[in-house]
């Protein structure tokens, strides 16, 4: 009997190309990463040899644990959660090729201080808070500017472009107002020319708005709860600042 994760991701992978043919973009445009949080490597292992490519933790423990396990099975890391300056060094013996989640000047100055050290570089999207909620991490969407062109100036990074957690609401008109949001502060990014800064990334929509995300320019979808089943936790539990 096939797997429940191999149904699942074929019935991610049919959402996508739906809503990318509602959208009239080609399904390649959209980039699924697989969210992996409390996932085993053992079942992530089941996603990945069906033909994934991209996974994303939210917390440093995580991807140490799972690391060895999955390091032989071809795939991209990203890190989707929020950085702290006491996890940098070891973040970075891991393979992760992108941080999704950067959103203060003083923590990419550490992280590019650590690169510049071991002569790296790090692909990097500034994490907007388009919500609103104080729970959540993110730059304000006034500020994104500003934050985009002080990255510039940090050798070791790559700005590629932006990411947002729509609002944890059912009403898909209020996520949608989020994700619009993000494309606005986009679209001021690339009027100002920074030099170095690519703005070609737009990661926002998981499992529950992925049909939004997609509508309003999403190039990566983070999909765990309706690939690997419902968590322990709530998806808050891994964005607010008041947890652990």
């Amino acid at each position: 009997m096939e797997d429940p994760i191999i149904n699942n991701l074929n019935n991610i992978q049919r959402r996508i190309k739906e809503a990318c043919a509602r959208s009239k973009r080609p399904p390649e445009d959209v980039r699924l990463l697989l969210a992996t949080k409390t996932v085993p490597a053992e079942r992530i292992k089941i996603a990945l040899q069906s033909g994934c490519t991209l996974i994303g933790e939210n917390k440093v423990q995580e991807v140490r644990e799972k690391f060895a396990s999955l390091k032989d099975i071809p795939h991209q890391n990203h890190f989707i959660g929020h950085l702290q300056s006491n996890k940098i060094k070891e973040l970075l013996r891991y393979d992760i090729s992108c941080i999704h989640s950067l959103d203060r000047l003083d923590i990419a100055g550490k992280l590019n201080q650590r690169l510049l050290q071991e002569s790296k570089t790090m692909e990097v999207l500034i994490q907007v808070n388009t919500s609103g909620e104080e729970s959540k991490f993110g730059v304000f969407p006034e500020d994104a500017v500003k934050l985009a062109q002080q990255l510039s100036e940090l050798k070791a990074l790559r700005v590629r472009g932006l990411m947002t957690i729509g609002l944890f609401s059912a009403d898909q008109e209020k996520v949608r107002q989020c994700f619009r949001l993000l494309q606005f502060v986009r679209q001021e990014i690339m009027n100002q020319h920074i030099t170095g800064v690519e703005m070609k990334e737009l990661s926002m929509g998981m499992s529950g708005d992925l049909e939004t995300a997609i509508e309003e320019g999403a190039t990566i979808v983070r999909i765990g709860t309706d690939i690997f089943g419902k968590r322990i936790y709530p998806d808050s539990y891994y964005w607010s600042e008041n947890k652990v």
